[in-house]
């Protein structure tokens, strides 16, 4: 049986250290790494063990009985959430690794969100059991309150390797089949519990002390033990699987993870032409070249172009799903040295292996997205070790989205010469967060199906922009009332420029709203600084819940708009005297507090970008109708439902 488990956790929660004896115990190493000690197997690169945190996700494979379990270590800084996120995808259990003395922290709460929303099995381990602080029962408590009542404490169980009556008793409560077996037996409960635990019925919790090697081995058997999985139920099927990963080392890597099927060396690779010329399975910074590679396993296969993190192939569906990143920074490098066209290209191969940069060209105007500061200094080193060459960034700033208020029609008209395309959209504000939306009120009598496909797809294949700032449109069904083709002069991209005019054109007649990004936040401070950090916070409007008291430290969450939050991170250094802590992630997006003042700074011309006007034809010439005259030219005129 094939499993991949994957290790998540809050930042220094032990994740890393648990792993590296988990490698131990599974005789995979000679001797376990520390952090501290910038020897841990799995944070192999450079810059990971200099700044003792991980910053990519790797594996191990590991053989345990007659399964192979790939062990998969995630990053734990909120910067690289993205990075974490990518593994997720391909994870058939998670581990997540909670401080036996600091209990849930802002991060974890972020986590389990993820693993809830991708519905993945969860096994709870409590570290650092040896500290005196270390308090398990209190954080089982906080588990159970905050995450889920099918949170069960599996202490007993990792002493005896077995589940006492206690435990049969809630696994019983969860089988309604093993409730009315007439003789249970100890196999029966332990196939009940690992059906519960794969359908998220149940969320054993576990404790250890990574770093004193307490606990490590009894709680590494039942990780292994508890995910069942079907991959071998899949051998005959289409290969498919999904990409997790790229990244680029003597040559391109693409990492996937095959979730069906088998593949070969010399096989034409799913939905490409190209052929699979060598086969990699990856053992941290090692790799061994194998000639198949069966549905379970994960694998690298060199020289692969022309798929990127979260592509699907085969009969597979597509798993990656992204948190927003909500700050960007300009691109600053010696233009006489590199010229904007290399600089870009160079960007966009680091892109591919980390989408979430979304490298965007103004002209000679480069920027690129990111979760942090600190993700911007790993980008500055990665760019210099991979080209030899010296970048740096302008200050980060916040990415604003904009959205409408009320329902609008927009009509796009495309009829240069030989060329016909005529579609209405009806432009409905969405629920928040929701993103962009399709739906089509047109009947097939009206308009071939063929065209309305094309139509949907027009509609994503690109970011639209709003009008007040330029920034990316959100919130919005898009829905299509009316549209006409031509018999013989209709092609495909008659519609893509119909589309996209009719969205332009609905944009400007539209009630427009700017929307920023608000954060939930967690800041851990020195209990003598609270007064200072809780006035601070006021000043920005933040809305802050009870403090938390922790020893001789203070936690307080809350939401704060990013903008403000990012110029208030400056001061909190210096008003705690470098003694405390802040994670941060965007929580939602509303109106924005001072939208008339971005939009004066914006200075942003909604004509000078996308097009809202149209193009018809009269005398075997095309001319332009400015936007605000198109209703009075279009030929298609369909009533509203209200």
């Amino acid at each position: 049986m094939k499993k991949t488990i994957g290790i998540l956790a809050h930042v220094d929660a032990g994740k890393t250290t648990f792993s590296e004896q988990v490698l131990l115990h599974s005789h995979v190493l000679r001797t376990a790494g520390r952090v501290d000690h910038q020897n841990a197997f799995l944070d192999f690169h450079p810059m990971e063990r200099e700044r003792g945190i991980t910053i990519f996700s790797e594996q191990a494979c590991i053989a345990h009985g007659d399964d192979t379990i790939y062990w998969v270590d995630t990053p734990g800084h909120s910067d690289f959430t993205a990075e974490m996120e990518r593994a997720l995808s391909i994870l058939d259990a998670a581990v997540l690794v909670v401080s036996s003395s600091e209990g849930i922290e802002g991060h974890t709460e972020l986590l389990w969100q993820l693993l809830a929303a991708q519905n993945i099995p969860t096994i709870l381990l409590l570290n650092k059991i040896d500290l005196p602080s270390a308090d398990p029962q209190r954080v089982i408590g906080e588990l159970t309150h905050a995450f889920s009542s099918d949170v069960v404490d599996f202490r007993q169980a990792q002493k005896s390797d077995r589940l006492d009556s206690e435990l049969c008793e809630e696994v019983l409560l969860r089988d309604e089949e093993l409730m009315e077996a007439p003789g249970i037996s100890d196999e029966m409960y332990a196939a009940a519990l690992s059906r519960e635990f794969m359908n998220r019925e149940i969320f054993p919790v576990f404790a250890v002390s990574a770093l004193q090697d307490e606990g490590v081995g009894e709680a590494m058997e039942w990780i292994f033990r508890l995910p069942r999985t079907q991959y071998g139920n899949r051998l005959q099927e289409e290969a498919g699987g999904i990409v997790y990963r790229v990244r680029h080392e003597d040559q391109r890597i693409t990492l996937i993870k095959l979730l069906s099927g088998t593949l070969h060396v010399k096989d034409i690779f799913p939905g490409s032409e190209q052929k699979i010329n060598e086969i990699r399975c990856y053992q941290g910074a090692k790799y061994q070249s194998v000639q198949t590679a069966e549905a379970g396993d994960l694998i690298g296969i060199p020289g692969l172009t022309g798929f990127l993190p979260g592509d699907a192939f085969g009969n597979a569906e597509r798993r990656l799903k992204m948190s927003p990143t909500a700050i960007a920074a300009d691109v600053l490098w010696d233009t006489a040295a590199i010229p904007a066209f290399k600089m870009v290209a160079m960007l966009r191969e680091m892109e591919e292996e980390s989408p979430e940069m979304a490298v965007r060209t103004l002209r000679e105007h480069v920027t690129v997205h990111v979760m942090g500061r600190i993700q911007l200094e790993v980008m500055q080193e990665r760019f210099r070790e991979r080209f030899g060459a010296e970048i740096s960034f302008g200050s980060p700033y916040v990415l604003y989205k904009e959205t409408i208020a009320a329902p609008v029609v927009g009509i796009g008209h495309y009829e240069p010469l030989r060329h016909y395309a005529e579609v209405h959209l009806r432009l409905v504000p969405a629920e928040r967060g929701s993103g962009i939306h399709f739906v089509s009120r047109t009947s097939v009598n009206d308009l071939a199906l063929n065209w309305q496909r094309l139509i949907e797809t027009h509609v994503f294949e690109k970011e639209h922009k709003g009008v007040l700032t330029g920034s990316p449109l959100t919130d919005v069904t898009v829905e299509l009332i009316a549209g006409r083709a031509h018999l013989k002069h209709t092609e495909g991209g008659d519609f893509r420029q119909a589309v996209y005019r009719a969205i332009r054109q609905g944009l400007m007649q539209a009630d427009s709203v700017l929307l920023e990004p608000i954060v939930r936040f967690e800041v851990t401070v020195p209990e003598a600084a609270m007064g200072k950090i809780s006035a601070s916070l006021s000043r920005i409007q933040a809305e802050t819940e009870g403090p938390e008291i922790q020893g001789d430290k203070v936690r307080l969450n809350g939401l704060a708009r990013l903008s403000a939050f990012m110029q208030w991170q400056d001061q909190f250094m210096q008003l705690t005297h470098g003694r405390g802590s802040v994670r941060y992630a965007v929580h939602h997006y509303a109106p924005a507090a001072d939208a008339e003042k971005r939009i004066a700074e914006a200075d942003y011309n909604p004509l000078a970008d996308d097009t809202p006007d149209s193009v018809f034809c009269s005398h075997g010439a095309g001319y332009t109708v400015p936007w605000n005259e198109v209703a009075l030219h279009a030929h298609l005129h369909p009533e509203l439902d209200s």
